[in-house]
């Protein structure tokens, strides 16, 4: 992730659900991707709405150290990481 930049705007949907728009970019191109979180998602990551930014940020982080920008899915659950990556999450 070393020449990439993340802009995270999360917002609380009715249900309690946040949702999450990432903008990966870099000095060629962006990307953007629709994160959900839900309130057992926060809690299983130890995260609260005040530190729902850096949770993504940290997804992000994580991802970006595996797969480029482009082979991020453009929406997708928080918790769907680990049906790619199983070791997501367990560094927190």
């Amino acid at each position: 992730m070393a020449d990439a930049d993340l802009h995270i705007d999360c917002r609380a949907a009715e249900d309690g659900t946040w949702l999450c728009g990432v903008t990966v970019s870099d000095d060629k191109s962006y990307t953007e991707h629709l994160v959900t979180v839900s309130p057992a998602e926060l809690a299983r990551y130890g995260a609260d709405a005040t530190s729902l930014p850096m949770l993504v940020s940290e997804a992000f982080a994580f991802l970006l150290d595996r797969e480029s920008k482009e082979s991020i899915l453009r929406e997708f659950a928080i918790s769907d990481i680990e049906r790619y990556f199983p070791d997501f999450g367990s560094g927190r």
